[in-house]
C-alpha cells in the first residue's frame, strides 16, 4: 500500500547519476517533505520499476495523477523558484470565489499601466469580472491580474488572500508578492506547489472553462477584439486542458499543463528552462499517462487542510447556574441599571448579597462598641 511520506530508508541511490529509485515505506510526518520523503531530493526521483522519464532542461520538474494525486516523478520538486506568471493559476483560484463573475469594473490608471504581458485595459467601466479572469488565464494580463485585486477589496487583501489560500491548500514553498507573478524579492513557488494548486484549479468548473478557452471577444471602448489562448499546447496536444505559461528574465520558463485522455487527467510542471520547452512539455505528459497506474508512486499530491470551525462563544452563567439559560428579565434590568453596565447575573447576586453582608457586619461591630462606651 502506498503511503504520502517515505523515509530515506526507502531509497535506492543510483551512484553517480543523481536519481533515485523510490519504493514505498512509511515515514515521519513531522520531518519529511511535504508530499513524501523522496521528494525532498534535488536530483531525479522516479519509480524503479518502469522506464524513466524523458529528459528535460527545466532545473525543477513534476509529474502528477490529476484522480490519484500520485507524484509519478520529479526532479527538485520543493525547490523554491520564481514562478513568473503561473502565479496567476493562485490568483485565479483565489479570487474566483470571491466575485461576482457579472460585476462591472473600472480599472484604475496604475491597473492599466502594469508592466509585460496585458490585454490592453483602459480606466473604463466596461469590463466584468468575468472578462478579467479571460484575460488573466487566456493572455496572461498583469493589467488584468492587477484590476481583479482592486476589485477584491485592493492589492494587499488580495496578496494575503492569495498567502492564505497558498496556506489552505499546503503549498508551503509559495509566497506570493504580486497577483500577476511579475519578480519581486521573496516571491517564490514550486514545481510540487504549482501541481498542487493546478489541481485544485481543475477541480473548479469556472478556472477550467478559463484555462482551456482558446479565443474570446475582448471589450474595448469603440470595438470588441479577439484575445488568444498563450498555451500553444491547446492546439497541439491531444487532450489538452490548459493551464498556464510563464517568462521572466530572471524565472525563465515556468509552465504548468493538464491534459485528459480516456478519463485520466496528468499534471505535468516545469521551472526554471531557459529553452523552447513545449516540446518537452509533450513528451512528459506522453510519459506520465504510460506511467499512470503500472509504477509505485514517488510522492503524493496532499489534500488541502479542512476548514476551520467556526469559533463559538463561551456558555453564559446565570441566577440558575444552568449555562446559556436566560436570566430573569427584571432582576437583569436591575443590575444592569446598578452597575451601568451588563454582567452575569448570578455574579451580580453573589456580589451584592456578599457587600451587603460586610456593611452588616460593620455596622453590628460599631453597635457593640457604642454600648461599652
Amino acid at each position: 500500500m502506498w503511503t504520502k511520506r517515505m523515509p530515506v530508508t526507502a531509497l535506492i541511490a543510483a551512484v553517480g547519476l543523481g536519481v533515485i529509485l523510490a519504493g514505498p515505506a512509511q515515514a515521519d510526518p513531522t520531518t519529511s517533505p511535504v508530499g513524501g520523503e523522496a521528494l525532498g531530493a534535488k536530483g531525479l526521483v522516479r519509480p524503479g520499476d518502469f522506464k524513466a522519464p524523458p529528459k528535460s532542461k527545466a532545473t525543477a520538474f513534476l509529474i502528477a495523477d490529476q484522480e490519484t494525486g500520485h507524484v509519478l516523478a520529479a526532479r527538485d520538486a520543493h525547490g523554491r523558484y520564481l514562478p513568473a506568471s503561473t502565479l496567476k493559476m493562485l490568483t485565479a483560484l483565489t479570487l474566483i470565489p470571491k466575485l461576482d463573475k457579472d460585476l462591472k469594473v473600472k480599472p484604475s490608471r496604475n491597473a492599466v499601466n502594469q508592466e509585460g504581458s496585458a490585454v490592453g485595459l483602459q480606466p473604463k467601466p466596461i469590463y466584468e469580472v468575468e472578462d478579467l479572469f479571460r484575460a488573466l488565464m487566456m493572455s496572461s494580463g498583469n493589467d488584468a491580474a492587477m484590476a481583479l485585486a482592486e476589485a477584491n477589496g485592493g492589492l494587499a487583501k488580495t496578496m494575503a488572500d492569495m498567502n492564505a489560500e497558498a496556506k489552505r491548500l499546503q503549498a508551503n514553498d509559495t509566497v506570493a508578492k504580486t497577483p500577476s507573478g511579475l519578480d519581486k524579492p521573496g516571491q517564490s513557488s514550486s514545481a510540487y506547489d504549482l501541481a498542487l494548486i493546478a489541481r485544485a484549479g481543475l477541480a473548479n468548473a469556472d478556472f477550467r472553462r478559463y484555462i482551456s478557452t482558446k479565443t474570446a471577444t475582448f471589450p474595448a471602448p469603440k470595438k470588441p477584439y479577439q484575445i488568444s489562448n498563450h498555451n500553444k499546447l491547446l492546439w497541439r496536444y491531444k487532450g489538452m486542458v490548459g493551464v498556464k505559461n510563464g517568462w521572466t528574465s530572471k524565472a525563465h520558463g515556468s509552465f504548468v499543463g493538464a491534459a485528459t485522455r480516456q478519463g485520466h487527467t496528468i499534471i505535468v510542471v516545469v521551472m526554471r528552462h531557459k529553452g523552447y520547452f513545449w516540446d518537452e512539455v509533450t513528451e512528459l505528459l506522453d510519459w506520465g499517462f504510460a506511467a499512470r497506474g503500472k509504477v509505485t508512486p514517488v510522492g503524493q499530491l496532499v489534500e488541502p487542510l479542512p476548514d476551520e470551525p467556526p469559533a463559538q462563544a463561551a456558555p453564559v452563567a446565570t441566577a440558575t447556574g444552568t449555562p446559556g439559560a436566560a436570566p430573569p428579565p427584571l432582576l437583569d434590568n436591575a443590575a444592569a441599571k446598578q452597575t451601568g453596565t451588563t454582567r452575569t447575573v448570578g455574579s451580580l447576586v453573589i456580589g451584592g448579597g456578599l457587600l451587603f453582608g460586610v456593611l452588616w457586619l460593620g455596622y453590628g461591630i460599631r453597635r457593640r462598641r457604642r454600648s461599652r462606651l
